[in-house]
């Protein structure tokens, strides 16, 4: 099984809040994803949390509905109150985190104020997944202690939480086994990554024989985070031959949606979902992905709901150059093919990133093709100000119509891409996927370079624009690339 706390401890990742409306929305596409169980908050921790664990258990997903809990009596009513199915219960196990939490407390004091706790709740109908936080810095004989005390109260589940992320592998596994022999009841593994172990450690405990692991989506959550869902899936699917009941091809969309509403930003090489993960370059490794995916990745994009991209730089070959003239429906001789590679490398040679649009136009300028550009801009206006909602007004003439749209932004830039997209939304939706600014020169009148990654279906185009003018350059840059889209 599989619990996503993307909700309570993703949440906990520093600078993300989320609203009640956000919730139901990741709620709702964790579901899609096929997760067991969400843990949608900690009723306790405020209003909101309350409300939207409520309004996550009463939306009819098909996932159990969890609330965070410590062994107190107030957070119990408060996830059966706000109608959650389950709640997970963690008792301080560490001797640092029983000190900490309950100055005074034994070790035996924790375990009768945590069975108080279990069948307290299992009065209220909960199901009871009960943790010991800090149990990989405690020892083992009071977790099993513990542990048992808590399944003779009523607890369904029990968690080992390696909460500071100390755990290594081969304890992971060799911990998970020996409890797995004396409990009949499921066990899940709950790792941080403070030390870049988080997945690895929770793939070795189901490995041992853990039934259900924590995980969070994009490996989101409090200092270096948790591990990643999408990282533990594919590693135990693929390389250990272990099923889930994770539907793999809404991974990619599923990462997005949190991305975009956390405001955390993945990395451009993360596994699976991040933008580089199947985009090739080295005209070496091009060439053999196309002609055998297998040759440079160990699975298909399409498993993730993904698409393969290929990039042209430095590094570009013949076969990535013929591939992009095919789509544009181009040929070339050979000797235009040399000088349209020689361009190429020598763009990717002076540090700049090769954006779709740089390409077609150096094969359009070799081949001496002139193409009309369909969008067009004839005109634009700003107006921002301190108590003003930044708005855009567009003029573009698209395949010889004029058209004319306004939008609001939460900034200049934004406001007028928000424009350019409705007036081209008969063409069907322009999806922006990135957005990048860098200056180019330095002082105020510094020339930016955008560059922008659009998505029309399951295409993807990268183009730039280059403006002292930050909003010129990413107008500029957008209809680049809507000129090669539509």
């Amino acid at each position: 099984m599989v619990l996503d706390t993307t909700l309570r401890d993703g949440e906990q990742t520093p600078g993300v809040s989320l609203s009640v409306e956000q919730k139901l929305m990741i709620a709702e596409a964790l579901d899609r994803l096929g997760v067991d169980i969400i843990e949608a908050g900690t009723a306790i921790a405020s209003e909101g949390d309350f409300n939207a664990i409520k309004e996550i258990s009463n939306a009819g997903l098909k996932a159990e509905i969890c609330s965070f809990a410590r062994i107190k009596k107030v957070d119990i009513d408060a996830a059966a109150d706000a109608n959650a199915d389950s709640i997970f219960m963690v008792a301080p196990s560490s001797p640092i985190h029983i000190s900490t939490k309950f100055p005074g407390k034994s070790e035996d004091d924790v375990i009768a104020m945590a069975v108080e706790a279990v069948e307290y709740a299992k009065e209220r109908g909960l199901i009871v997944e009960f943790g010991g936080e800090d149990a990989s810095r405690a020892d083992l004989g009071f977790i099993k202690r513990l542990f048992a005390a808590a399944v003779d109260a009523g607890a369904d589940r029990l968690t080992f939480a390696d909460t500071v992320g100390v755990l290594t592998p081969e304890k992971s596994e060799a911990i998970m086994k020996e409890l797995c022999s004396e409990f009949d009841v499921p066990i899940a593994i709950h790792c941080h990554d403070d030390f870049g172990l988080a997945n690895i450690n929770t793939v070795y405990a189901v490995k041992g024989g853990a039934k259900e692991f924590h995980a969070t989506v994009n490996g989101l959550g409090e200092r270096a985070g948790n591990a990643a869902l999408e990282e533990v899936v594919m590693t135990l699917e693929v390389l250990y031959g272990i099923e889930t009941n994770i539907n793999k091809q809404n991974i990619y969309n599923t990462s997005k949606l949190v991305e975009k509403i956390t405001g955390v930003a993945l990395p451009l090489n993360k596994p699976i979902v991040g933008e580089n993960a199947f985009t090739h370059e080295s005209g070496i490794h091009t060439s053999a992905i196309l002609r055998n995916s297998s040759a440079y990745e160990p699975i298909t994009p399409e498993m993730v709901g993904r698409k393969r991209h290929l990039v042209l730089g430095k590094h570009a070959g013949r076969a990535s150059v013929e591939a992009v003239m095919k789509e544009f429906g181009y040929k070339a001789t050979e000797e235009q093919m040399k000088e349209i590679l020689k361009r190429i490398k020598d763009m990717g040679d002076k540090g700049k990133r090769v954006t779709d649009a740089d390409v077609r136009t150096i094969i359009e300028t070799v081949l001496q093709v002139k193409r009309e550009k369909r969008v067009v801009l004839e005109d634009l206006s700003i107006v921002s100000g301190m108590n003003i909602m930044p708005t855009a007004s567009v003029k573009l003439k698209i395949n010889g119509k004029e058209i004319i749209e306004a939008a609001i932004g939460l900034g200049p830039v934004d406001a007028a891409i928000n424009a350019i997209k409705k007036a081209v939304k008969e063409f069907g939706d322009i999806e922006l996927v990135s957005y990048r600014v860098d200056a180019i020169t330095g002082g105020t009148d510094a020339l930016v370079d955008v560059i922008v990654q659009l998505r029309r279906g399951d295409r993807i185009v990268t183009a730039r624009g280059a403006r002292t003018d930050i909003i010129m350059a990413s107008v500029e840059a957008m209809l680049e690339g809507l000129n090669m889209l539509i």
